[in-house]
C-alpha cells in the first residue's frame, strides 16, 4: 500500500516508517509542507497519489490552546475536515488520530467507543470537532483516539516523560508526580502496529487504541523507574499541586473496544514501558 503520512518525524509518525515495512511510506519533511496548507496538501496527494493519507500532525499543546484557541481549531480540526474532503474527492482512505482529552474524566471504568465525549480544554474540544468533521462523511475514513503517547523519537530536548523521571531518579531528585489522573499511556511501536491492523481491516469508522490498563501516572513512574533499575523513590502529589493551565480529565482510560473485535489487542501498560526502554 502506498502510503502519505504528515507528521512522520514525530513520535508516532516515526514508528510508522520504522514498522510499517510492507508499505510504501512517502513523509515529506515539515519545511516541504504544513498539515493546515490546503494547497500544499493538495499537491502532496496529486503528486504521490497515494492510497492512504494517515495524519499524526496536531496542535497538542494542551496549556497553549487554552489561549491559541483559533489555532487549535484550525489545526485539529478545519484542516483535518479540509484533509478529509481531498481524500473523499480522490477515493483515498484516511486515519488521523484524536485523543483521551475529548473525555471529561468523569468515569470510574475506561471508557469505549460508545461513550460520549464532553470535552473540558480547548485542545479537546478541538480534536472532537475535527473527529466529528471527519466522520460525517460517507468515505472511507478511520479516527483513532489514544492517550499518553510517547516514543523512541521524541525530542532530544525534551525527552519524554520516561525519560525525565529516569533523569531525575538517577541523578538522586525525587520525582513529583500525580496520583490523582487516571490514563492509559501507549508506546508508540505499539500503537503503529495496533494503526496498521485496523487499516488492514477496511472497517472504517471510530476506534480506541491504548496500551491495555488505567493507570495513575504516579504509579507509571514508579514502574518506570523500577524497570530502569533505579531504586530512587517517586514523591505522589495531587493534580491540584501541579496547577496546569488547561483542565485535564482525571479519568481518561480508554478501553480498545472495536480493535478488540478485529481480533487486535495491546500489550499491557508496564509491557510497554519495558519495551520503549529495550528499543531505545
Amino acid at each position: 500500500m502506498k502510503v502519505l503520512l504528515v507528521g512522520g518525524s514525530g513520535q508516532l509518525g516515526s514508528e510508522i516508517r520504522l514498522r510499517w515495512t510492507s508499505d510504501e511510506v512517502v513523509a515529506p519533511a515539515h519545511d516541504e509542507f504544513e498539515f493546515d496548507d490546503a494547497v500544499a496538501l493538495e499537491r502532496a496527494l496529486d503528486r504521490f497519489a497515494p492510497e492512504l493519507l494517515v495524519n499524526c500532525a496536531a496542535f497538542h499543546n494542551v496549556d497553549l490552546c487554552e489561549t491559541q484557541t483559533d489555532r487549535a481549531f484550525a489545526v485539529n480540526a478545519l484542516a483535518v475536515d479540509r484533509a478529509a474532503a481531498q481524500c473523499e474527492a480522490r477515493g483515498v482512505a484516511f486515519l488521523t488520530i484524536s485523543t483521551d482529552y475529548v473525555f471529561d474524566g468523569n468515569a470510574v471504568l475506561p471508557y469505549t467507543e460508545e461513550d460520549c465525549p464532553r470535552p473540558i480544554s480547548a485542545y479537546g474540544a478541538s480534536k472532537l470537532a475535527g473527529e466529528q468533521l471527519v466522520l460525517r462523511r460517507d468515505m472511507k475514513a478511520f479516527v483513532v483516539r489514544t492517550c499518553g503517547v510517547y516514543g523512541i523519537h521524541a525530542s532530544k530536548s525534551k525527552g519524554t516523560f520516561i525519560d525525565r523521571i529516569i533523569a531525575q531518579a538517577r541523578a538522586g531528585e525525587t520525582p513529583r508526580v500525580v496520583n490523582d489522573v487516571i490514563a492509559s499511556p501507549t508506546y508508540a511501536g505499539h500503537l503503529a502496529m495496533a494503526l496498521r491492523a485496523i487499516v488492514a481491516s477496511d472497517a472504517y469508522g471510530l476506534y480506541h487504541a491504548c496500551n491495555a490498563g488505567a493507570v495513575s501516572w504516579y504509579d507509571f513512574a514508579c514502574a518506570a523507574v523500577e524497570l530502569a533499575g533505579v531504586t530512587q523513590p517517586v514523591e505522589a502529589i495531587s493534580a491540584a499541586q501541579w496547577k496546569a493551565p488547561a483542565r485535564r480529565p482525571a479519568f481518561s482510560a480508554l478501553a480498545s473496544a472495536r480493535l478488540r473485535a478485529l481480533g487486535c489487542t495491546l500489550p499491557s501498560w508496564r509491557e510497554g514501558i519495558a519495551a520503549y526502554l529495550r528499543d531505545k
